[in-house]
C-alpha cells in the first residue's frame, strides 16, 4: 500500500483534493477530508466540480467496514493532455503525457545544432503537431507545452548562461516566439529541475517528498525538489553541481571557474580524454572520427560507453574516473541538502547510469556526513532518456492543475483499496 506525501503544499481546496487523489492513486472523500483537513462539505463541493469537469471518475467502492462501502475516486488520466520537449544542441525530445504524468506518445529528433534559433522553433512546432495527431488526442485536451533546455531561462523567456554550443540562444525570446508557432501556452525551465519535477510528479519516488535528481547529458546539474516543491533558487541556478570546483588548478570551464564537476567529469571530459589515448580511441572507434564537432560528443561517450561494457580496461577505467567525480559533486550537495534519496538520471546517464550509480553509492556510504544517521538511497530513473521532457510536460500538469504554496501538510497512510484501485497515478 502507497503513503500519501508528508508535505504537499497547494494555493486552492481545489488543487489540494485534485493532488491528493493523484498521489494516493484511488482514495474515498471520507479519505480526502481526513488527508486534506478540509471539511466534508468542501470535499464534497470540489469533487462533484472536479468530476463535471471531467477530471475526477468515480470507480468501484473500498473494502468495507461494518457500514456502506465507500465509494473511491481516481483520475481521470485521458481526460487532459501536456507536451513536453527536451531541446538540446544534441538531441530534441518530445513526450506527450496524460494527467497522471504517464507517457502516451514519444519521440527524439535531430538536436539544435548550429540553427537558427527561428528555423528550430519552426520545426519544433511542427513535430509537436504530428505528436499530438499520431495518436488521435484532442488538441483542446492539451493543457500547453513545457520546453526545457540547459541553462536557466529569463523572466520574459530566454536563455540565459547557456553552454558555448547553444549560446546563439542567448536572449531569443523563445517563449513568445514558440506559443504563437505550436498555438498552445508555453512554459519554460531548466533540463535538470524539470526532471526531479518528472520523476516526483510521475511517482517514481514513490512517497518522497524531498529527494534530488544527478543528471548528467551533454553537461552536469541537480534537481532539487523540497516538501514537495521544486527548489529553483533566487535566479533559477539552484543544483548546479556541475560548476562545483573539484581542482582548484584544473581546466578552465566555459562558466569562467576552474576545475568544475562538469568540465573533469562530464561527456566532453571523457570523450576528449578517450581520443587523447591511441589504445582507448582505437578501442572505441574514436581514432576513426578524428576531430568531430561538438555534435558528436553524445554519441562518442556512447562508444565509449559500450566499449566498457564489452570489458575494455580503458574506456571503463576513464568511466569510473568520472563517476568518481560525480560521487563527490553529488556527496557535496548530500551534505548541503542532508538527502536520503538521490536519483541519477539524464539522457548519459540512462546509457551509463549502470556504471555509475555503484560508484556514486559507495562514495556516499563511505563518506557522507550524517551516514551513521541515516543511508542515502542511489537510484537510476527509470526513464533517464527522456526525463526532462517528462518534466517539462509534469511542469505544465502542475502549473495549470495544482498550483503549489507553503503551508499544508498531508499525513500519511490513507490511501484506500478497494475494486478497481492504483497504487499511484503510475509512471511509463
Amino acid at each position: 500500500m502507497s503513503t500519501l506525501p508528508r508535505a504537499m503544499p497547494h494555493a486552492t481546496s481545489r488543487s489540494a483534493v485534485l493532488d491528493v487523489i493523484r498521489a494516493a492513486g484511488t482514495i474515498s472523500r471520507v479519505g480526502l477530508t481526513s488527508a486534506t483537513g478540509l471539511t466534508g462539505a468542501t470535499i464534497s463541493t470540489v469533487v462533484r466540480r472536479l468530476i463535471d469537469d471531467g477530471l475526477v471518475l468515480e470507480t468501484g467502492h473500498a473494502e468495507s467496514t461494518g457500514g456502506k462501502p465507500r465509494v473511491l475516486l481516481q483520475l481521470n488520466l485521458s481526460s487532459r493532455f501536456a507536451v513536453g520537449v527536451h531541446l538540446d544542441h544534441s538531441g530534441i525530445s518530445y513526450v506527450l503525457t496524460n494527467l497522471g504524468g504517464a507517457v502516451v506518445a514519444r519521440m527524439s529528433r535531430a538536436g539544435a545544432g548550429v540553427a537558427d534559433p527561428p528555423v528550430v522553433v519552426a520545426r519544433i512546432a511542427r513535430e509537436v503537431q504530428a505528436l499530438i495527431e499520431g495518436v488521435g488526442v484532442d488538441r483542446s485536451r492539451v493543457l500547453g507545452l513545457g520546453l526545457v533546455s540547459p541553462g536557466p531561462m529569463t523572466p520574459a523567456g530566454g536563455m540565459r548562461l547557456t553552454p558555448p554550443s547553444m549560446a546563439h540562444w542567448n536572449d531569443f525570446p523563445l517563449a513568445g516566439v514558440l506559443e504563437t508557432a505550436v498555438g498552445l501556452p508555453v512554459m519554460l525551465d531548466n533540463d535538470a529541475t524539470a526532471s526531479a519535477i518528472g520523476e516526483y510528479w510521475s511517482g517514481g519516488v514513490g512517497a518522497a517528498t524531498t529527494f534530488a535528481t544527478v543528471f548528467m547529458g551533454a553537461g552536469i546539474g541537480a534537481g532539487l525538489i523540497v516538501n514537495g516543491s521544486a527548489y529553483r533558487g533566487a535566479s533559477g541556478n539552484a543544483g548546479e553541481i556541475g560548476h562545483i570546483c573539484l581542482d582548484v588548478d584544473g581546466p578552465e570551464c566555459w562558466c569562467g571557474a576552474r576545475g568544475c564537476t562538469e568540465v573533469v567529469a562530464g561527456p566532453a571530459a571523457v570523450v576528449a580524454a578517450a581520443r587523447a589515448d591511441g589504445e582507448i580511441a582505437r578501442a572505441t572507434g574514436l581514432d576513426q572520427a578524428g576531430e568531430s564537432p561538438r555534435s558528436s560528443t553524445a554519441s562518442a561517450f556512447a562508444a565509449v560507453v559500450r566499449a566498457a561494457r564489452r570489458g575494455e580496461p580503458g574506456a571503463m577505467n576513464l568511466l569510473e574516473a568520472s563517476a568518481r567525480y560525480l560521487a563527490i559533486a553529488t556527496r557535496t550537495l548530500a551534505n548541503v541538502l542532508d538527502l536520503d534519496l538521490v536519483v541519477l538520471t539524464g539522457p548519459s546517464l540512462a546509457i551509463a547510469g549502470p556504471i555509475y550509480l555503484p560508484v556514486v553509492q559507495a562514495e556516499l556510504d563511505r563518506s557522507f556526513f550524517a551516514r551513521a544517521t541515516h543511508r542515502i538511497t542511489v537510484q537510476l530513473s527509470r526513464s533517464a532518456a527522456m526525463s526532462p521532457a517528462i518534466g517539462a510536460a509534469a511542469i505544465v500538469l502542475q502549473a495549470e492543475l495544482v498550483p503549489l504554496r507553503q503551508g499544508l501538510r498531508l499525513p500519511e497512510n490513507l490511501v484506500e483499496s478497494g475494486s478497481g484501485s492504483l497504487a499511484r497515478a503510475s509512471a511509463p
